[in-house]
């Protein structure tokens, strides 16, 4: 039995797409377990890159199989467009499969989070507007509709009495335009028609997998500082991208879970609204954002960018179980004379070395900062981990001391071949 968990272990964005697509090699089946297409995975193969939202990136390698699982929210359209750029591309996708249990996005859901963004004004959280929030709460509502239902005789009645509520709320609330039910119902009994061949009870899959020794890789998306539960709330996700989130999402049992491996960026990045401690608005950010090419895949917005917190690292550690991390885009922090690390956060006379669950308590800490010196040498070429500068090694040792965990892969580029495998995790 050989099952790994990848999970983002700051606010995102920290190059998991990279990492699964590594992993992914040596995987047996590949598994998405939270979050939709509000998340997005970039993955560079040779000279040629991969932007993936809702399909798992194991998806590159032949006939993987690649599930998008119950956890997950769908939007047909995005899946069916993203399916199509795949195979333009020369990329099948007979190996995909959805959980029959999975949630379905509808154009109301869409609305709904705009104009919910629009109703908060300047207290707007940041959200993608593509309508994740809405739909996990029609699911925690229990109104939503499933990719079963969605393929079932009873669709028609559930979103003709879906579209009527909606309606009502967008057109009394928000003084908004509704949705036409039979043009909304046409759409997407062709969308249910397409995915048919594609859906099926996956926690089967997953389970069966397990059992019979197959090596199965579970896919986060987002990261830690933005779960429902365990984030800076309320500027989080909808959904558990923590580890956890992987035994609610698929169906399968916390003891099936071998190992965790939280994928960490060198510095630390954000998107979007939120407090962020180590945030650095000076030329030191402006560089992470230009060498580390620092844009949403999604939403292609400008990512916040700062020195790295070990705080929020140990955090994750604990949150998520963390056996081992994949440390990414090294190669960005070569050129900085001197590179920081906050180490706690000062409160008044107070340090604090844990993560606090309050905004505004968060809000009123200042970073404490160790120092190190940096390097100057390009290590984008780099195949082994002893040929690093030697500043550059002890730069990813005081990351492991600090967090309490060690890394299993050291990453300098955005290609394969520009990661270095400290411990196999396969």
């Amino acid at each position: 039995m050989s099952s790994l968990v990848v999970v983002g272990s700051q606010w995102g964005d920290e190059g998991k797409g990279k990492i699964i697509d590594f992993l992914a090699e040596k995987a047996d089946v590949v598994v998405r377990y939270s979050g939709g297409n509000n998340a997005g995975h970039t993955v560079v193969v040779g000279e040629e890159e991969y932007k993936l939202h809702l399909i798992p990136s194991g998806i590159l390698y032949g006939d993987t199989p690649c599930i998008i699982s119950a956890g997950v929210v769908v939007d047909p359209e995005v899946l069916l467009s993203e399916i199509k750029y795949l195979n333009e591309r020369g990329i099948g996708t007979d190996n995909l499969m959805i959980d029959e249990r999975a949630h379905v996005i509808f154009p109301y859901h869409k609305s709904l989070d705009i104009l919910s963004e629009q109703r908060r004004g300047s207290e707007d959280i940041g959200t993608t507007r593509r309508g994740i929030g809405p739909c996990y709460r029609d699911k925690t509502d229990r109104m939503g509709i499933r990719i079963c239902d969605m393929l079932s005789d009873s669709f028609k009645e559930k979103l003709e009495g879906n579209v009527a509520f909606q309606n009502k709320l967008i057109r009394a609330v928000y003084d908004s335009d509704g949705f036409d039910f039979q043009e909304m119902y046409d759409k997407y009994i062709g969308y249910a028609e397409q995915i048919r061949k594609y859906v099926s009870d996956t926690s089967i899959t997953v389970f069966d997998a397990i059992k019979n020794g197959k090596k199965v890789l579970f896919e986060g998306a987002q990261g830690t500082l933005l779960d429902l539960d365990y984030g800076t709330y309320p500027y989080v996700t909808s959904s558990n991208p923590v580890a956890g989130g992987v035994c609610t999402g698929t169906g399968v049992g916390p003891t099936m879970i071998n190992d965790v491996v939280g994928v960490v960026k060198a510095y630390t990045t954000r998107v979007g609204k939120g407090p962020f401690p180590t945030e650095l608005f000076d030329e030191d950010g402006e560089r992470m954002r230009t060498v580390g090419h620092e844009f949403g895949t999604t939403t292609g917005r400008s990512r916040r960018c700062g020195w790295f917190d070990a705080v929020i690292l140990r955090y994750a550690v604990r949150i998520n179980g963390l056996t081992s991390m994949a440390l990414t885009k090294l190669d960005v922090m070569s050129g900085f004379e001197k590179i920081k690390v906050c180490v706690g956060y000062r409160k008044g006379d107070t340090v604090l070395t844990e993560f606090p669950a309050s905004i505004e308590e968060l809000a009123k800490c200042e970073p404490v900062f160790e120092e190190l010196d940096g390097w100057n040498e390009d290590i984008t070429s780099v195949k082994n981990f002893d040929e690093l500068p030697e500043n550059a090694k002890k730069y990813v040792s005081r990351i492991e001391e600090l967090c309490g965990v060690k890394a299993s892969i050291v990453a300098v580029g955005p290609k394969r071949d520009q990661t270095m495998v400290l411990k196999e995790l396969y």
